[in-house]
């Protein structure tokens, strides 16, 4: 009996031990907005940008009316995109514009957007969607945000996005070419002779409309797609190439 009086006894206190151990701390504070924003600004610092996204969403989650959850919206896209996650960082870009239409960085989170796909453009073997749409979200940061410093960088990338673009319709071109599907390797050579002439690639294009001009027997447009290269370009090795297929 008196083992077992024992046992109760002991049952019982750990018992309460258990339930001492499990009850929260109240001595300890929740962190305000502004100390949950700096801890995540450290994450990001450090480079540790997971992190960094998850903290900068918990001071939206707790102090959703703060002027942190604004700042944390924006901040929280920045470590999604360095830490490649771009469709996470889009989908907080698209909210950061749909509510904060006016804020003053505004026109950065436009300018992140485009960061987002233009990182994501592939060779142009690849489909070339996210050039399309980084195309497309450049464009919008030189429109709405002309005199920034974002428009300055938009503008240049978006050089290199044309000429990506450029390349693409090149390398379907060609490919019909090999196939002796001369119509459908015409109209992508005319794509890049008529939408990018700015690009690397015009001088090839103008070449290819001469050699497959002529290979359809269209002389005459053969002849006019050569004095358009010749004129601009009369030093290129395809002008020197198209004059021996003239020839």
């Amino acid at each position: 009996m008196t083992n077992l009086k024992l046992f109760l006894v002991c049952i019982f206190c750990l018992g309460l031990t258990t339930a001492c151990a499990s009850a929260p701390d109240k001595s300890i504070k929740p962190k305000t907005a502004e100390e949950l924003y700096n801890q995540a600004h450290d994450e990001l610092d450090r480079t540790a940008y997971k992190k960094a996204a998850e903290t900068f969403e918990k001071v939206e989650l707790e102090h959703p009316y703060s002027k942190w959850a604004t700042k944390a919206k924006i901040m929280g896209a920045y470590a999604y995109y360095k830490d490649q996650k771009y469709d996470d960082a889009l989908l907080s870009l698209d909210r950061f514009i749909k509510f904060h239409p006016g804020n003053k960085d505004i026109a950065y989170a436009y300018y992140l957007k485009a960061l987002c796909y233009y990182e994501q453009i592939v060779g142009v073997e690849k489909d070339q969607e996210n050039t399309r749409l980084a195309l497309q979200a450049l464009r919008q940061v030189i429109t709405r945000f002309p005199n920034t410093e974002y428009a300055k960088d938009a503008s240049l990338k978006l050089e290199l996005t044309y000429d990506h673009l450029a390349g693409k319709e090149m390398e379907v071109g060609r490919y019909y070419l090999k196939q002796e599907n001369y119509l459908s390797a015409l109209n992508r050579f005319s794509v890049v002779v008529n939408d990018f002439q700015m690009t690397s690639h015009i001088e090839e294009a103008l070449y290819r409309q001469v050699e497959i001009y002529t290979i359809l027997g269209l002389n005459k447009e053969a002849k006019q797609a050569f004095r358009v290269l010749e004129y601009n370009y009369p030093k290129s090795k395809w002008t020197k190439d198209a004059r021996k297929v003239l020839k």
